[in-house]
C-alpha cells in the first residue's frame, strides 16, 4: 500500500496546484488529467489510490448492450473495486458517449468507492449528481457507453487525460481536476507538498500586505530568513 492514513490526510489538505508544482520539481510534466472537472459544485477534495478501467473505440461486433452482462464488462469492474478507491477511467477524451450512468453510480457509492475520474463524459447527469459518488469528468452525454465505446478491462495501466495512470497510483482531485502521484514519490510528495502549501499561504499573506513579488516568490535569501522565522512561531 502507498497509501497511508497519515499520507491520505496530509494529501487531503493539499491542493492540486500545489501538488503539480511538487512533481514538477521533481521533473514530472504530465500529471494532471486533461479533461476531468467536477460533475457538482459540492464535490470536497478526495485522496485515494487509482483503479483503472479501459475502454477503447467501439467496434460494432462487442460494443453492445448484450456486452454488459459480460464477465469482463463495467459492472463486473465496478464489482471488484476496493472500497475507498477511486476508479480511473480511461474513455480516451471521447464525449460522444456516456460511459456511466445514475444506475451504476449508485452502486460505486453503495460500495463505498471514494469517486470516479474520467476523461470522458457521464449519461444521466442529474441523476448521478443524485447518488452523491463525487465525480470529475468531461461533461455529460445521453448516449450509452456502446455507442462510442468498448470496454476491455481494469487494473492495468492507462491514460487518462494525457496521463499515464497505474492501479495503485495516488490520486488526487479537486476544484482544479484531477492529479495522478505515482506510487513511488507519494510520500515525498505529501512532505514537500504540505512544506510548499505553508509556504505559499505566508508568502499571499506577505503580498497582501503589499510586498512586491521580485524576491519573494520564489524566494531569495533574505525571503527565506524571514519565512524560517515565521516557520519558528508555529
Amino acid at each position: 500500500m502507498s497509501l497511508t492514513s497519515d499520507l491520505q490526510k496530509a494529501l487531503a489538505s493539499i491542493s492540486t496546484a500545489t501538488i503539480t508544482t511538487v512533481l514538477l520539481k521533481k521533473g514530472l510534466r504530465r500529471t494532471w488529467m486533461a479533461g476531468t472537472k467536477p460533475l457538482s459544485g459540492e464535490q470536497s477534495r478526495v485522496v485515494g489510490e487509482a483503479f483503472t478501467l479501459r475502454f477503447v473505440p467501439a467496434r460494432e461486433d462487442l460494443a453492445t448492450p448484450a456486452s454488459w452482462a459480460s464477465p469482463k464488462s463495467t459492472r463486473g469492474a465496478i464489482e471488484a473495486m476496493p472500497e475507498g478507491c477511486i476508479a480511473v477511467a480511461d474513455a480516451m477524451g471521447i464525449t460522444s458517449a456516456g460511459i456511466f450512468g445514475d444506475i451504476l453510480a449508485m452502486r460505486m457509492f453503495k460500495r463505498n468507492v471514494q469517486a470516479l475520474v474520467t476523461d470522458g463524459v457521464m449519461r444521466d447527469a442529474e441523476g448521478v449528481r443524485a447518488t452523491k459518488l463525487p465525480v470529475w469528468c468531461n461533461g455529460a452525454a445521453a448516449p450509452p457507453s456502446v455507442a462510442g465505446l468498448t470496454f476491455v478491462g481494469w487494473q492495468e495501466p492507462i491514460g487518462c487525460g494525457g496521463v499515464a495512470v497505474f492501479p495503485g497510483d495516488v490520486i488526487v482531485a479537486d476544484g482544479d481536476g484531477a492529479v495522478c502521484i505515482p506510487q513511488v514519490f507519494v510520500a515525498d510528495v505529501a512532505k514537500e507538498a504540505v512544506e510548499q502549501e505553508l509556504f505559499e499561504t505566508w508568502a499571499l499573506d506577505q503580498v497582501s500586505k503589499g510586498a512586491a513579488l521580485p524576491g519573494l516568490y520564489p524566494p531569495n535569501d533574505e525571503t527565506k530568513a524571514k519565512y524560517e522565522a515565521f516557520r519558528k512561531t508555529r
